[in-house]
């Protein structure tokens, strides 16, 4: 059975439930807007992942720049279960949060990040 919960097969069932990769917890301790990218910290880079470990593919998915919701769709799990996975990385320092909007960010900022955003959606 594959870390993250699949049997193996193009689309099998899950065989763990999506709670038990978080052990529980439904709550990441940092916050994470679904839009939240990251940038991988020397911890993360020099870690040695098992192949096919679940922070390891969060880590390799990170590299490219992926939001929480990339993340969450490209391993197939919960954006909830992304979230608490993500937090713990960060947590750990193997991950740091780019911000992307804040009480200051400019008009500007804000307009390229819905543009992004609307071209992101359209490539889907």
């Amino acid at each position: 059975m594959a870390p993250d919960g699949r049997d193996g097969s193009a689309g099998g069932p899950r065989l763990v439930r999506p709670y038990a990769l978080t052990s529980g917890r439904t709550e990441s301790v940092v916050d994470l807007p679904i839009e939240a990218t990251f940038e991988v910290q020397p911890s993360g880079r020099s870690s040695t992942w098992p192949e096919g470990n679940l922070s390891g593919r969060i880590i390799e998915l990170c590299s490219a720049a992926d939001s929480v919701a990339e993340v969450s769709a490209k391993l197939h799990i919960p954006l909830g279960v992304a979230r608490v996975l993500l937090g713990d990385l960060v947590t750990a320092g193997h991950l740091k949060t780019r911000t992307t909007i804040s009480e200051n960010t400019t008009s500007d900022e804000r307009r390229e990040l819905i543009e992004r955003t609307l071209s992101g959606l359209r490539a889907l």
